[in-house]
């Protein structure tokens, strides 16, 4: 069972609607206190009601008219009575209206009362149009019926009959007619509103998946640059504090400081994206170093990187940044888990179908250490320009990425999807 919703849940969708006020001081007063106003239009049925019960008194035989002094004014009184269920469950106070009105025949009273049309209205409004003119059609052929046994034994004549007929056929078309037309229009603004409240909720939904999508963008980003950079960096000073070579520390020292001079300019453009107002990050080549930059740092840092390239192919922003980030995730990898590392061998193979990346290296040990984004984020990137990937243990100690992309026609941006 649903668990219901609370006021305070109803009136922040509603706020955030901006829903107006309704219209009158007076409707919005009943629409306040329902219940007040169902007590009033009880009463004012009920006194319109036992009218007719007055003027229809006749001479009857004294057992049925003592009867009927204390039936009819009972039926009356709670037909009126169960008006004040009439939103909750609007078929029993029509039930009860058309009882009533079948007592009124025993008596010859004029019929069509108040009741009827408070109850015809009721059930149009609260349940439904069909079931409105559904019940006024039971009602009248059931009073027809009644009205038709009591011609036959002579308790009332043709001219009561009709009366009785006529009357409650005018006050309950009223009912129906007009809580057919509120009634559509409460369903229909009620449909209105409910839907708007599910296009809010959906609207929101939408700007949460787009955060979380550029959420992941970016940390693919920041891993890329951060991870890249600070492996490389780590690496050469290392280097230059394991050399007695004064030269070769102050070179290898050099290039840490242009790594890092570099991560930074990177992650300051990132940033600088960031703080406008919507704007996409970059996916430029021009903010990823190319490969051949990747294998230099590398080299400067004392790794064995090599490169080999074929085809003359370039194509879109998209896919050659995702080219870049590959060969900058797959060598930091290499350094990184495989220090002894003999040859790392960084391969691009461009045709007009598209671009493969591929990167060997050996030296890989047994013992792994904790898995990170990097290749999680390697795999979003790639299916992203529609491409495919697929890494691992080639022999007991070599490793092989290689990621296959799709270039499309030469030089045509590729549309990344954005989420």
């Amino acid at each position: 069972m649903s668990k219901p919703r609370s006021r305070s849940a109803v009136a922040l969708e509603d706020d955030g609607l901006r829903l107006p006020r309704p219209p009158g001081v007076f409707r919005r007063f009943w629409a306040r206190h329902p219940l007040f106003g169902d007590i009033l239009i009880a009463l004012f049925c009920l006194v319109l009601s036992l009218t007719p019960v007055r003027a229809g008194e006749h001479d009857l035989p004294e057992p049925t008219a003592i009867l009927l002094a204390v039936l009819v004014p009972i039926s009356v009184v709670a037909a009126c009575g169960t008006l004040l269920l009439r939103r909750r469950h609007p078929l029993v106070p029509f039930v009860a209206a058309f009882l009533a009105e079948a007592f009124f025949l025993f008596l010859g009273a004029p019929g069509g009362t108040p009741m009827v049309t408070v109850a015809a209205y009721s059930l149009a409004v609260y349940a439904s149009s069909r079931a409105a003119w559904l019940g006024l059609g039971i009602g009248l052929g059931a009073l027809a019926a009644l009205s038709a046994a009591l011609m036959a034994v002579g308790t009332i004549t043709l001219q009561m009959a009709a009366n009785g007929l006529i009357g409650n056929l005018v006050v309950g078309l009223i009912g129906v007619l007009i809580g057919i037309n509120v009634g559509g229009r409460k369903r229909y603004l009620a449909a209105l509103i409910d839907r708007s409240r599910q296009l809010l909720i959906e609207r929101d939904q939408q700007a949460q998946l787009a955060a979380a999508a550029e959420r992941a963008r970016i940390a693919r980003e920041m891993h890329d640059i951060v991870s890249h950079s600070l492996t490389v960096i780590v690496a050469l000073s290392e280097g230059a504090a394991a050399t007695s070579d004064a030269a070769r520390a102050r070179e290898a020292a050099t290039a840490a400081a242009a790594t890092a001079r570099s991560a930074l300019g990177e992650m300051r453009s990132m940033l600088g994206v960031l703080r406008d107002d919507g704007a996409p990050l970059p996916l430029s080549p021009m903010s990823a170093p190319t490969p051949h930059d990747t294998v230099m740092n590398a080299q400067r840092a004392g790794f064995p990187v090599s490169l080999s390239s074929t085809g003359g192919t370039t194509f879109g922003p998209g896919v050659e940044h995702a080219v870049a980030r590959i060969v900058q995730e797959g060598v930091t990898n290499a350094i990184r888990h495989a220090p002894a590392a003999t040859a790392i061998a960084v391969r691009l193979e461009r045709s007009a179908r598209g671009v493969v990346v591929e990167i060997v290296n050996d030296g890989v040990g047994d013992a792994s250490g904790p898995s990170g984004f990097g290749l999680k984020g390697l795999a979003e990137r790639v299916a992203h320009v529609n491409g495919d990937i697929e890494y691992g243990r080639t022999e007991v100690s070599r490793w092989r990425l290689r990621a296959t992309i799709p270039g499309g026609e030469p030089g045509v941006e590729q549309e990344l999807e954005q989420s």
